[in-house]
């Protein structure tokens, strides 16, 4: 997205977007000036593309995991801008007609995640909303079209929270959707943390104090208690890059240290 398209109406150029850095990291194209200024900033103060990428591989291994544990439909929240391993590619690779509602509360991910769905299949969404007013995705008609909260289903909030400040009370999001879940379903659940480097952290939120959306690193047991009424399954909450890896590269990515991230199924 160079400053010569046209801008998605709502839209701020100017003001650094969470969404569009993560994009940047990641090697992408949807990004404006200000969000490359903005990221520039972050990677300088560590392996800001390594750490995106361990989490973009997190996610696949996770859904693949919960796929294969017979979970059939998924709830992707705050899924950022399309790129590899979207829920929808990896959950069918075992469940060819799974559901997955994708929700964000950004424009530009709306339009570009529409553009990447048109012409699948009526087993894909994208809602158009904001997780900090969970009972309006829960309720919202395309989510109910899809989801059968009877049955279990995987939530996945991958580097979403983290977003949320402790005012926005994240636990109080994870739990109003843990409410609605079925015995058996699966949350899925990526967090930054700066518990190794804290003085980098703070550098960090000061770049995205900036932004529209802030930065809240959070430790192990806050991230934890976002698994109340949960069993999670081994290796528990931890580093991403020792969450069951299936290549080694995965491990010997750098900066593994700055993610927990668990999975754990609704007792």
């Amino acid at each position: 997205m160079t400053e010569r398209t046209r801008v998605p109406q709502g839209i701020n150029p100017n003001v650094p977007n969470a969404a569009r850095m993560y994009d940047y990291y990641l090697g992408g194209k949807d990004n404006f000036a200000a969000d490359r200024e903005a990221a520039e900033k972050i990677m300088a103060l560590g392996p800001s593309r390594e750490i995106c990428l361990a989490n973009r591989r997190f996610l696949g291994r996770a859904v693949r995991y919960v796929a294969e544990q017979g979970i059939r439909q998924f709830l992707d929240l705050g899924t950022g801008l399309p790129n590899q391993n979207n829920v929808h590619e990896v959950a069918r690779q075992v469940h060819p007609d799974a559901p997955v509602v994708y929700v964000d509360y950004d424009p530009v991910v709306i339009v570009h995640a529409r553009a990447l769905l048109a012409g699948t299949d009526e087993n894909t969404t994208i809602v158009h909303a904001d997780i900090r007013e969970p009972e309006t995705i829960l309720d919202h008609p395309d989510t109910l079209r899809l989801i059968d909260f009877s049955r279990p289903v995987a939530v996945v909030f991958l580097g979403v929270l983290h977003c949320l400040t402790d005012e926005e009370d994240p636990w109080r999001v994870v739990r109003t959707f843990a409410d609605r879940m079925a015995p058996g379903s699966a949350l899925i659940l990526s967090h930054l943390t700066d518990d190794e480097h804290p003085e980098v952290g703070v550098a960090a939120r000061e770049v995205y104090e900036q932004a529209d959306a802030p930065l809240r690193h959070r430790g192990h047991a806050a991230v934890s208690r976002m698994f109340d009424g949960f069993d999670v399954v081994d290796p528990g909450v931890t580093h991403v890059d020792a969450w069951r890896p299936e290549e080694p590269w995965e491990t010997a990515l750098a900066g593994g240290e700055w993610w927990y991230v668990g999975v754990g199924h609704k007792r």
